[in-house]
């Protein structure tokens, strides 16, 4: 059937009042009401080819408009008004390259670590070794490798604290080599003195 000639020319019209009857007792407000009007009359003309003539018209869109009605409160039932966008800033998602480059200056700060500080840091820090097990693995004490990791997350304290005081934040570290000179320095005079305690 051409479109022009439709039936639904002459009896969608007729409909309208009823319609917006309904839709007002539904919604309880005019401007949802006249939406919830439109979209019921534009999926029954996309559905006219669905419409036989001995069905009553009016039960028909009635049926349309009620179960939009009810699709559209289920949509509004899972959505936030956010007026203030307080909500869509909470789930934004912050850039990540800065967390990449906080890494990278963690993973060269511990490798500029003496050795003897560097691998009972990374045994439990990075591979979940126990102390015990980290004990085992670089061949000392329990108590030595207490004493180790605590320096090695004292030497990073002090790198990192120490870029902070000269750039006001985390930039790239400035080389440390001066100051890691003396820190092997240090930790070679404190390893021998815990081997004679040993």
């Amino acid at each position: 059937m051409n479109d022009d000639n439709h039936p639904f020319h002459d009896l969608l019209p007729r409909q309208f009042a009823p319609l917006r009857r309904r839709a007002l007792s539904l919604t309880s407000n005019e401007h949802r009401a006249h939406d919830l009007v439109q979209t019921t009359l534009l999926k029954a003309w996309t559905s006219r080819a669905s419409y036989s003539p001995e069905t009553n018209l009016r039960a028909w869109l009635f049926t349309i408009m009620r179960n939009t009605f009810f699709s559209e409160l289920r949509k509004l039932r899972r959505e936030v008004e956010d007026v203030d966008e307080v909500w869509a800033h909470a789930l934004a998602e912050l850039p990540r390259q800065e967390d990449a480059l906080a890494l990278k200056e963690l993973i060269a700060a511990i490798a500029d670590l003496p050795r003897a500080q560097r691998q009972p840091l990374v045994l439990m820090g990075a591979y979940g070794f126990s102390q015990l097990e980290a004990a085992d693995a670089c061949g000392c004490t329990i108590g030595t490798i207490k004493s180790r990791v605590s320096r090695s997350r004292a030497t990073l304290s002090q790198v990192f604290a120490q870029d902070d005081r000269t750039s006001g934040s985390r930039a790239p570290r400035v080389s440390t080599q001066e100051r890691q000179r003396d820190m092997r320095r240090k930790d070679t005079v404190t390893m021998d003195a815990e081997a004679s305690s040993n």
